[in-house]
């Protein structure tokens, strides 16, 4: 099993799509079209920080139970980044430390719980995918969705900036599996062919190399 991590546009959905087709795998996205919190959110982020971690826990943890029973799937975000998410908004005023406090103790319990619903401990290997700043930026304008755009909210952009920072911490703090990491600015695998292959020989060979 594969998991994806990044920061917001930063091709999760593009490389896991391409990697389930390369391995011939299943693919897991992430619910957000189809999620009735993320707008309320992000129109009003101090109300509804904690009811949309809860969410988004609840589907990680039960994507990453589906994914861990079978062989040779891909998850496009996991349980093991949401922490990252939560506590920056809990920084920012968006949480109660009640509201931390159950979070914390939440996540503890399904992370303790969790190789015992799926039969395995942890993924076979975590990619983070780093983008800078920029890139995503323009990465959220183009994907269009109104409520994630800075034009709709101006504070998102200290946000997005914070939240891109912190990847970079989390990674090196990751160490719940094997990882790798893929700079997308250099590999834009998102509309170059060229660097998907590329990205794609990398991983397979990280792979190989965790096989052996």
């Amino acid at each position: 099993m594969i998991v994806l991590a990044g920061t917001i546009g930063a091709g999760k959905s593009s490389l896991t799509a391409l990697l389930a087709d390369r391995l011939n795998s299943q693919a897991f996205y992430e619910s957000v079209d189809d999620n009735e919190v993320l707008p309320l959110f992000y129109a009003d982020p101090n109300k509804y920080a904690f009811l949309l971690q809860i969410y988004f826990l609840n589907k990680r943890f039960e994507s990453i139970k589906q994914a861990l029973k079978n062989e040779n799937n891909v998850l496009d975000r996991s349980i093991y980044e949401d922490s990252l998410l939560f506590h920056l908004n809990a920084d920012l005023g968006r949480a109660t430390d009640t509201e931390v406090r159950v979070y914390d103790e939440l996540l503890a319990n399904m992370l303790e719980e969790l190789p015992y619903a799926a039969h395995k401990k942890h993924p076979d290997l975590l990619i983070h995918i780093r983008v800078s700043f920029q890139t995503m930026l323009e990465r959220i304008e183009k994907r269009g969705r109104e409520f994630e755009q800075i034009s709709y909210d101006p504070s998102l952009y200290e946000y997005y900036q914070e939240l891109n920072r912190r990847y970079d911490e989390w990674f090196e703090a990751y160490d719940a599996s094997p990882k790798m990491q893929i700079d997308g600015d250099a590999l834009n695998f998102v509309e170059d062919v060229d660097a998907a292959e590329t990205v794609l020989t990398m991983i397979e060979e990280k792979l190989s190399e965790l096989r052996s």
